[in-house]
């Protein structure tokens, strides 16, 4: 059995319990080396065969988790955050598939969650946005026309903006012409929930010019929207005069 973990958003302590066991439990860890947290590895086997995929392509991943599999050994493949956001996880599953491995995913604590966090904020506050974009920028790895910054930018919704740190001058025209007021606020979130966390808080506007007086030129994600301010409307969920499936409000 491979088991695809998310390894959390940074902070050790941010696997889940499954994930944990599952890594206590493994005799194989391929692991994202550039991305997850190296303390983690302290919860393997004292005899755990561990591989950094950093430095391997697909089907050496693929060989090992195989190889593994074949020897009747347990085999964690531990992706940085959750496994299902950016994680390349799809063409990892389908490997498998194609060889009659079994595999399961155990869920991790994306990094988008852990930068709201470390805002203090929520997505979805009432009469400024209940939605959320999960996007990048175009760079090496091509974006459909349909989704690009600029369209995304139109609804002006609630917008996280990852692998994009080092196109930010580019990001900041894309986000304006599309919609957004230059005025809107944002933030750069740097290695959000690790130990070395920085938070910036800016605007569209100024981007670029923060990450460069900060030094950030990577591993960080961009927020941007009104839920960043001060002001929303309140939850109806909590209001005394809202009647629920659990209690009756007082409106009458």
């Amino acid at each position: 059995m491979v088991h695809f973990v998310g390894a959390g958003s940074g902070a050790v302590d941010l696997i889940t319990v499954r994930g944990q066991r599952l890594l206590r439990e493994a005799d194989v860890i391929v692991y994202a080396g550039s991305l997850v947290n190296p303390e983690l590895l302290r919860e393997r086997k004292k005899e755990c065969e561990v591989h950094n995929s950093a430095y391997m392509t697909l089907e050496e991943v693929t060989e090992v988790m195989v190889t593994a599999v074949e020897s009747k050994k347990q085999v964690v493949r531990l992706h940085t955050g959750d496994p299902s956001i950016y994680g390349a996880v799809k063409e990892q599953m389908d490997e498998l598939e194609r060889r009659g491995i079994a595999y399961e995913v155990c869920p991790g604590v994306s990094s988008f969650c852990g930068a709201a966090a470390a805002l203090k904020a929520e997505y979805t506050l009432p009469d400024v946005s209940q939605s959320v974009i999960i996007t990048r920028m175009a760079g090496r790895t091509s974006v459909p026309d349909r989704e690009s910054i600029r369209s995304f930018a139109a609804h002006q919704a609630s917008m996280v903006i990852f692998l994009s740190t080092g196109l930010l001058k580019e990001l900041q025209r894309e986000l304006a012409e599309g919609g957004y007021p230059r005025d809107t606020p944002a933030a750069i979130v740097y290695k959000a929930t690790w130990p070395e966390e920085k938070v910036c808080r800016c605007t569209i506007e100024t981007l670029a010019d923060t990450a460069e007086a900060e030094g950030i030129k990577k591993t960080a994600l961009i927020m941007v929207g009104r839920f960043l301010e001060g002001e929303y409307g309140r939850s109806e969920l909590y209001n005394p005069a809202f009647t629920t499936e659990f209690r009756k409000g007082t409106a009458d």
